[in-house]
């Protein structure tokens, strides 16, 4: 049996919670410091309240500690990570390799360090070569590029017995994983020390060396959103066991909405399957019913999973989320305030405080609240921009929010309840056994009445009926009671029992259950020896190592790289690449030479703000890069 893991993001502590009680087999959120997103920092006390629900369904908390680390930092991080285990955490999510030391070495006070450390999607692991290196020294787990295919995902889980982790929705980096530099180079804001500006998601100019514009005002480096929700079966087939959603600074509608519906996929996926099993235990029921249309999404792509090229990758017009398209307007009011729209299927139903979208005629992207809506009409504040013939879309629906507001989803650890009856000197004893989906066993007896039931079937329906209902996190049944009741011999009579007796037995039981700790499953745990690793693939460390510290800068030495240099925070590498990645703007708007046979447009430029990026096409690697302007480069003429 393989575990399947749902992995979910947590803003904060009601969010982690939240997650869990819709399906989340494990949640990854972000200690008081060295997160990745600097803004979805959380207390110590909050991990520890989180650990304490997930640990009921033996779900897993993971603590993200993946930026780079400063030397003046080490001692600092090391006493989070003490703290982190402390909290009750199952596992670190780390960039930086100098905590492998740290781990090593444990708290200063003698104290050993137990937890898996698992290698971040910002070690920018795409090769099995890294994925060998990685392991080596000491990581349980890796997560993996989001640009792979799933033929490269194969090869990695051949190279590796580590656990693997894959991300499968939510917002893209155009960029490698923990290789972009681009926000620090324009500001000092640094994406490996948690404070990326998102420049990606800004608007640009693409101008050839003559200073011809192609494309102007346009999120040329935005991405689109993954959604490999229809792509499980094969991910599961590569290896992965982790499948992970992004989304640390989004709102508990979004996580709850994409949670349940991965949560509905994962179930579907294993009763396919029986081989794979939940990482973690108990059922959702109640709740609402999932659709990631309806929560924030710049559109979806699958990216470079099939190894090649298919459909846009980019969402140019807008970095914001257009929602999901519901029809074409076709009237407007003199003052721009009343709309009718022609739907694009019978099956639009307008609400009132929907958010809509649209694109003017200038090319931007223009958002309203429709403050009354009855049927196709749309009253709302005058929109100078609106226009007969623009096509509406809903990116929020009031509706569908207030849904999932007010049906909460609960999750309920299953219970099998046997009961036994048996009777000593005329007084009936009802012994009860009840046994967890997770294997926790408690038993009681009770003294029951010395009378016999009137009516012996109508009493075991009653007693059926009271006792298979909730109690604490446990849902009861009593599929094995008649076989229970028949072995011991009582076919004929049973006791007379009230509902307040057959209550307590229900109770009863919860209390001894709810008393013991589940019994999670196994996780990964590989001892961390930074100091006997696999040699460094490569012969230099170059600053997309991202070293920034000298635990770190040991390590690889001790790995046999040659060179060694510092994080691009540290050094500034003039000649830097700032971002390397699969996606190419060539081939985006139809120009790329190779797969749309065009003439070569020699060198391209983005501009924003009058500052200018030199992009450059890897054709052998079907990869382009974005760097700095130098002298040697020729800048657009004005």
């Amino acid at each position: 049996m393989r575990q399947i893991e749902l992995l979910a993001p947590a803003r904060d502590l009601q969010i982690g919670i939240a997650a869990i009680d819709c399906g989340a087999d494990a949640v990854y959120i972000a200690g008081e410091q060295f997160g990745a997103r600097q803004a979805a920092g959380n207390s110590m006390s909050d991990i520890q309240k989180l650990c304490s629900h997930a640990h009921k369904f033996g779900a897993r908390i993971f603590v993200t500690m993946n930026t780079i680390i400063y030397d003046s930092e080490l001692e600092q991080a090391r006493r989070q990570m003490m703290e982190i285990q402390e909290a009750g955490a199952d596992a670190i999510i780390v960039q930086d390799l100098a905590i492998l030391e740290l781990a090593r070495q444990g708290g200063l006070d003698g104290t050993g360090f137990r937890l898996p450390l698992h290698a971040s999607t910002q070690c920018a692991i795409r090769t099995p070569e890294q994925a060998v290196f990685l392991e080596s020294l000491g990581f349980s787990r890796l997560i993996l590029e989001r640009e792979l295919s799933l033929e490269e995902i194969r090869a990695i889980r051949k190279a590796v017995s580590c656990e693997l982790e894959f991300f499968v929705h939510g917002a893209l980096c155009v960029c490698y994983s923990g290789q972009c530099y681009l926000s620090e180079n324009i500001s000092g804001r640094s994406a490996n020390r948690g404070s990326c500006i998102q420049a990606c998601r800004s608007r640009y100019d693409l101008a050839d060396a003559s200073g011809r514009i192609l494309a102007k005002d346009k999120a040329l480096l935005s991405l689109k959103d993954y959604n490999l929700r229809d792509r499980l079966e094969e991910l599961a087939e590569a290896g992965i066991t982790s499948f992970k959603i992004e989304g640390r600074l989004k709102n508990a509608s979004y996580v709850k909405n994409v949670v349940r519906d991965y949560s509905i996929a994962i179930d579907s996926l294993i009763r396919k399957h029986p081989e794979y099993l939940r990482a973690s235990f108990g059922h959702v029921s109640g709740g609402f019913t999932p659709d990631t249309g309806k929560t924030f999404n710049r559109g979806y792509t699958q990216l470079f999973l099939d190894g090649k090229r298919s459909g846009q990758w980019s969402c140019m017009d807008t970095a914001k989320s257009m929602g999901e398209e519901i029809g074409i307007i076709t009237s407007l009011s003199r003052d721009k305030s009343r709309i009718i729209i022609r739907p694009i299927s019978n099956k639009v139903v307008l609400s009132n405080g929907d958010g809509f979208s649209f694109v003017s005629g200038s090319g931007t992207v223009t958002g309203f609240r429709g403050d009354v809506c009855e049927g196709m009409s749309i009253r709302c504040k005058s929109t100078p921009e609106l226009f007969v013939g623009a096509r509406l879309f809903r990116n929020i629906s009031a509706a569908f929010e207030k849904e999932i507001e007010r049906n909460s989803c609960t999750r309920m650890i299953d219970v099998n309840t046997h009961i036994h009856f048996s009777r000593n000197d005329g007084i009936w004893t009802v012994e009860a056994t009840a046994v967890t989906e997770d294997g926790r066993e408690a038993s009681s007896t009770f003294q029951a009445s010395d009378q016999d039931a009137g009516n012996p079937e109508k009493m075991l329906t009653m007693l059926r009926n009271q006792i298979c209902k909730s109690a604490g996190n446990f849902r009861f049944n009593m599929d094995a009671y008649e076989e229970s009741a028949a072995n011991s011999g009582h076919e004929g009579p049973v006791p007379f029992m009230t509902a307040s007796f057959m209550n307590s037995i229900r109770r009863g039981l919860a209390e001894k259950l709810e008393a013991m700790p589940c019994i999670s499953r196994e996780l990964m745990y590989r001892e961390p020896h930074p100091d006997s690793g696999k040699p460094f693939p490569k012969e230099d460390a170059s600053y997309k190592c991202n070293i920034s510290n000298r635990l770190s800068r040991e390590i690889y030495a001790l790995s046999g790289a040659k060179t060694i240099d510092k994080a691009y925070e540290l050094s500034h590498k003039g000649d830097a690449e700032l971002m390397r990645t699969k996606y190419c703007i060539r081939h985006e708007i139809g120009i790329c030479p190779r797969h749309h046979r065009a003439k070569d447009s020699g060198p391209l430029f983005l501009i924003n703000n009058g500052r200018r990026l030199a992009l450059h096409f890897d054709c052998r690697k079907c990869e382009m890069t974005v760097s700095e302007v130098t002298p040697d480069i020729p800048r657009p003429q004005k």
